[in-house]
């Protein structure tokens, strides 16, 4: 049974002609896509190896592969020291014959480190857990569901309460606990836990790593090592200001944000995270199937006003978006910056539902699952 996902159609295309490396939080329904692809393709030839299985990892070491393949799909292979160059030498001698997938919950563009050969060989695609526009046309749930239960397949289908709780505390621990220290050195693995536990209450404001050092204790360059593995690791990503000068905008302090937002209580800074992972998610998309240099960022100058995100393609801002839970009167900061940015489109999320209006100052008012429907 072939499993539909909004980057089924792109993976299957670019594995005509090169590997695809898909990466993205562990648990967005990576191996599930990938072992749905290419359905009429007989099972022999379709072959699955995880380098957490001791049998799958011996095959790797070993060599011994099938003779006739048409798709071989390697996760987690980057936990091996030197899988840059058995992936390399396997693209080399079969890529005629079969095409090459390679997942994993890590960023892989960035332990394939540079200088390496892979260069040229494959192509890079981040996959997100669910949002609205996917949700909504395969009818699994509503902007709700999604504010309650996440965007991670396994507790967003669930849709219980309780087990969403645990999923998201089972999640997190097993990120530092296994994740981080098969992938990195780091000795004091009780204070990184602790630190994990401390982000969610941190989002919606720029990150002191000064400040988060003299909670936990510990000295200014292992926070900032931490939280650089952390988003290695999917677990939060960081959006920088946008800065111009004719704006005076600050230029220093990120915010971050949880691909699982359910870990941040705060209502408010819960559907601020929400959309954030929404616009990413877009961002990535442009990115890794279109080919734009896209990214996500936030406005904030030295008199204290500030946008929630600004999304920028080729260093100039498209888009503007300010999240409010219920206030349908477009924030002065909001309109400040659409004062300086006219063409730009600005457009203020709520949460409420049935809104989609334009004010006098060519600021659109629109509900989320109006707006987030319109992305990816």
């Amino acid at each position: 049974m072939k499993t539909i996902r909004y980057i089924t159609e792109i993976i299957e295309k670019k594995l005509n002609s090169k590997m695809v490396f898909l990466t993205g939080p562990r648990q967005s329904g990576k191996t599930t896509l990938s072992k749905g692809l290419y359905p009429d393709l007989p099972l022999p030839q379709k072959l699955y190896l995880n380098w957490d299985a001791n049998e799958d990892r011996q095959t790797i070491l070993q060599g011994s592969l099938p003779n006739k393949l048409g798709l071989i799909i390697l996760d987690e292979i980057h936990k091996y020291a030197r899988w840059r160059n058995w992936v390399k030498g396997l693209f080399d001698k079969r890529k005629d014959e079969c095409r090459i997938l390679v997942t994993g919950s890590a960023r892989l563009d960035y332990y394939r480190r540079s200088g390496d050969s892979l260069q040229g060989r494959y192509y890079l695609v981040r996959m997100h857990g669910f949002t609205l526009r996917e949700v909504t046309e395969y009818g699994l749930g509503t902007l709700q569901d999604l504010f309650n239960y996440g965007g991670f397949p396994e507790p967003f289908l669930k849709k219980d309460p309780a087990e969403t709780r645990i999923w998201s505390r089972d999640y997190r621990s097993r990120l530092v606990r296994e994740d981080l220290r098969e992938l990195e050195f780091v000795k004091d693995i009780g204070t990184v836990e602790m630190m994990a536990i401390r982000l969610p209450d941190l989002v919606g404001s720029p990150l002191s790593i000064n400040a988060l050092r003299e909670d936990l204790g510990v000295a200014h360059q292992s926070v900032a090592r931490w939280l650089d593995i952390f988003e290695r690791l999917y677990s939060i990503f960081r959006v920088h200001p946008f800065g111009a000068p004719s704006i005076r905008a600050v230029k220093k302090e990120a915010k971050h944000y949880h691909y699982d937002w359910t870990q941040i209580a705060n209502e408010g800074f819960r559907f601020e995270c929400l959309v954030a992972c929404h616009l990413l998610k877009w961002c990535h998309y442009c990115e890794d199937t279109e080919g734009w240099s896209q990214e996500l960022r936030y406005f904030r100058d030295t008199d204290k006003r500030e946008v929630d995100f600004v999304v920028v393609r080729d260093r100039k801002p498209i888009l503007f978006v300010e999240c409010k839970f219920s206030d349908t009167v477009a924030s002065d900061h909001l309109r400040y910056l659409k004062a300086k940015f006219p063409k730009v489109e600005a457009v203020q999320v709520v949460f409420r539902s049935d809104i989609d209006i334009r004010n006098a100052d060519g600021i659109r008012i629109a509900s989320a699952d109006i707006f987030l429907r319109e992305l990816i």
